[in-house]
């Protein structure tokens, strides 16, 4: 539906580059799941509209975790708290173009968001994942790109890597092309939209010029016309300036006849 539409601008972004712009970022364990009390918005999405009351196994469809941190944030995180720490994560579930699923007993990756009133929810940065499973490639691959430390129960694998230092200089060199992309965007964006203004203005004028020209054509017909008229009446005052003399000698005849009669 119109719910899974992206925008027209939107493109891929690796995890590198989606991770710096994740508000928090933390590798912990799902210690237990708890469903969501059933709401207007816990309900199957190709329902018209919810029941009156909570549908069978329809209870877990949205649910909340309680997570473990096993290690502290990641640099850069917005989330002071140290490894160990336990944290209640909503906004888990089943959506109509996304999901944000977890397992209890399992460990994971999560880019989280705090929202207005402090709740801790998936931030899917760019419309993409939010929760990476504990597997060997995403332990490498955030390892390498983010400085854990104080973990617990020996997770060593978190630790840095000899070429952290190339995938650091990595990291920030996509940071700045993520930079000179959304620049050169707005930039484009900018320039469509003077664009737009000047199609506007010009067809605009090309709709003065059009009223302008009907006038002076309008003009030249009244002209003409004009003419012609007075050339016909040129012509009728020529024809009567002959007649003239015959009308004066009428009435002179005219008033010696009335003379004599008198």
């Amino acid at each position: 539906g119109g719910g899974c539409q992206l925008p027209a601008e939107w493109r891929p972004l690796s995890e590198g580059c989606r991770a710096e712009l994740a508000a928090i970022i933390v590798y912990a364990r799902v210690l237990a799941l708890h469903p969501d009390p059933y709401g207007a918005y816990n309900y199957l999405p190709w329902q018209r509209g919810p029941p009156p009351g909570p549908p069978a196994g329809a209870g877990g469809l949205f649910y909340s975790a309680e997570i473990e941190l096993l290690c502290d944030q990641a640099w850069g995180s917005m989330l002071e708290v140290p490894a160990g720490s336990r944290l209640n994560l909503t906004g888990l579930g089943y959506f109509s173009c996304h999901s944000h699923t977890v397992m209890q007993g399992y460990a994971y990756f999560f880019f989280l968001r705090m929202d207005e009133n402090y709740i801790l929810l998936p931030h899917g940065v760019n419309f993409q994942e939010a929760i990476f499973p504990d597997t060997q490639e995403n332990r490498r691959m955030f390892a390498s790109l983010f400085q854990f430390s104080n973990c617990s129960q020996a997770q060593h694998v978190l630790s840095f890597s000899s070429d952290w230092e190339i995938q650091e200089d990595n990291r920030l060199m996509c940071s700045s092309v993520q930079k000179a992309l959304f620049e050169e965007e707005d930039r484009v964006k900018k320039l469509q939209q003077k664009v737009a203004m000047l199609e506007k203005r010009n067809k605009q004028l090309r709709d003065r010029v059009k009223k302008v020209k009907r006038s002076l054509r309008q003009a030249r017909k009244n002209t003409r016309h004009m003419e012609q008229m007075n050339r016909k009446l040129s012509e009728k005052l020529s024809s009567a300036g002959g007649q003239i003399p015959y009308i004066n000698s009428l009435k002179q005849e005219n008033s010696h006849a009335t003379y004599l009669k008198v």
